[in-house]
């Protein structure tokens, strides 16, 4: 008798667990379904990108309860896309199939405009609910910095949404008065935890950015539904040479404390048509694919004082010799502006001047050859050479005049070249031919090539 109910008992006892243990599996189901934790792996265990998969899910549902229209801008993800993934929507799938969204990196970055951002505390407790710890980085606005006013108030610049060791990045950018957007860089105060992500391997951050406005689709990736550039491929390129420097706003202060801002109705009407003159260039150079950047005494103006020069008189941009193309002549003529002189040649020194309203349009043709670059000049009645050198440089993005313009990066490094160490000095006084501190004299063109390489209207 005893041993039968020994037995009675021990089958009481697995009953009761088994009950318990399918009781403890459906409430598991249930919160999974309703949190999107519900595929395990075979090993019962969620894997690494079923683990990442499920964090975009919560994250993505996150936003779109908050109406927050985030897009995707990992260039991870990015790059493995093709136009029959991007139409390809199977939006049927039960089981996370994580292709795209889940990369060889623990982390995705997704972007949000700025001016659809709001502040909202649910937003906190939400995103706690789901299990995401929270690190937002602010910063100051730069559109309200000036001269005038060095403080700004602080803005959210990106959003770190971490679930255990996996990464969900957002990017704010912002509309600037040259109707692009800008993001700004990624900086840690002293009391934020340095182990929350890992930053040095984010895609954005490093330094402020700047982009075109991106056309954005939405598809679905991987069974979630995904917002992307439409040109993704073109994002990429972008994004790739999108550094952005602010120009020195303190530094211009203190430059005209020391040598007043000429406000004369002559320097002001100067400026106006030197932005209209650098617009209009910016516009053609666009449109026939030549990036350029602002050089000479326009790049001296936005680095030291944040403005074009208004006895300067002209309005100088750089290209290299490799984006030259032969039709850029007809596209400026046939803007209105015509040509005024062609000195050089491509293979050599090549320099093409414009005639704008009373404001000249200098073209100068740069020379890479290894660790320097350099442009030519000609003398017209002489046929005397001139080569301009500079350490070698990057570009980078800038705004002057509300216009997205490009600027070497080592900005400081191409000024001093050109300038020297006395760069900081307005000189009213100046003769391209022995002032630049870089100028180096470069022969002389044979008389039987002057009809090619010197022509004047």
């Amino acid at each position: 008798m005893a041993r039968i109910n020994r037995t009675f008992v021990l089958t009481l006892l697995i009953a009761a667990s088994s009950i318990f243990l399918l009781f403890q599996l459906f409430n598991y189901r249930q919160y999974s379904s309703k949190n999107g934790l519900n595929a395990l792996s075979s090993k019962g265990y969620l894997s690494g990108k079923e683990a990442h998969w499920h964090l975009l899910k919560k994250f993505l549902g996150l936003v779109h309860k908050f109406k927050l229209p985030v897009f995707l801008v990992d260039t991870a993800s990015l790059n493995l896309l093709s136009q029959d993934a991007v139409l390809y929507r199977d939006s049927q799938l039960k089981e996370p199939h994580c292709s795209f969204l889940c990369t060889h990196r623990d982390f995705t970055t997704f972007a949000l405009l700025g001016n659809l951002w709001k502040y909202d505390a649910a937003l906190l407790d939400a995103a706690a609910e789901r299990g995401l710890e929270l690190l937002e980085i602010h910063g100051k606005d730069p559109r309200l910095i000036s001269m005038d006013d060095l403080t700004a108030k602080e803005i959210p610049l990106h959003f770190l949404f971490r679930f255990n060791s996996r990464l969900v990045h957002v990017v704010v950018l912002y509309e600037r008065s040259g109707k692009y957007l800008w993001h700004g860089p990624l900086r840690l105060r002293s009391s934020m935890d340095r182990t929350f992500a890992p930053f040095g391997k984010l895609d954005f951050g490093r330094h402020a950015g700047a982009y075109d406005r991106p056309e954005l689709i939405l598809t679905t990736l991987d069974g979630l539904d995904v917002r992307i550039p439409k040109n993704y491929s073109g994002f990429l390129h972008e994004h790739s040479s999108s550094r952005f420097l602010e120009c020195h706003c303190r530094e211009a202060k203190a430059f005209y404390q020391l040598y007043p801002e000429d406000t004369s109705t002559e320097a002001m009407d100067f400026r106006m048509r030197a932005k209209s003159l650098l617009h209009l260039a910016s516009k053609v150079l666009s449109v026939l694919g030549v990036p350029f950047w602002l050089s000479s005494g326009t790049c001296l103006g936005w680095y030291r004082q944040c403005n074009i020069i208004p006895y300067s008189k002209d309005v100088d941009l750089g290209v290299w010799i490799k984006d030259y193309r032969h039709d850029i002549t007809q596209a400026f003529q046939k803007a209105g502006l015509p040509l005024k002189h062609k000195f050089g040649k491509v293979e050599d020194s090549l320099e093409l001047s414009f005639q704008g309203n009373d404001v000249k349009l200098d073209i100068f043709f740069f020379y890479d050859e290894g660790d320097i670059a350099w442009n030519g000049g000609t003398q017209a009645k002489s046929g005397k050479k001139f080569k301009y050198v500079f350490p070698r440089f990057s570009l980078c993005w800038t705004e002057l005049m509300e216009l997205k313009v490009r600027v070497p990066c080592e900005t400081g490094d191409y000024v001093m070249a050109n300038y020297g160490p006395n760069w900081n000095v307005p000189v009213k006084t100046w003769d391209w031919k022995t002032s630049p501190f870089n100028v180096q004299e470069n022969g002389v063109w044979p008389v039987r090539e002057w009809d090619d390489v010197i022509q004047v209207y």
